[in-house]
């Protein structure tokens, strides 16, 4: 049987965490909002939403990969 961790272990916290301060609920929830941004979680939970069948994911890869080089194209072409 598992031991479950109480969450007001101050020592153990590990991730992401935000303190409630003056019970000021809105203000943590903004940060949290930003360390998950930040993080990428938020990009990563809407990718992953609905599934992706991985023909269209490789062609979306290699939609991604053509806009890159492009790009780098015409970098090298203004500095030619």
């Amino acid at each position: 049987m598992k031991r479950l961790r109480m969450s007001s272990d101050i020592n153990d916290r590990s991730g992401l965490y935000v303190e409630v301060r003056n019970n000021d609920v809105t203000r943590a929830i903004r940060k949290l909002k930003k360390l998950l941004n930040n993080e990428g979680m938020i990009k990563d939970m809407r990718k992953n939403e609905y599934y992706e069948k991985p023909s269209a994911k490789k062609r979306r890869e290699k939609q991604q990969a053509r806009k890159r080089w492009l790009k780098l194209q015409e970098k090298q072409k203004e500095n030619w």
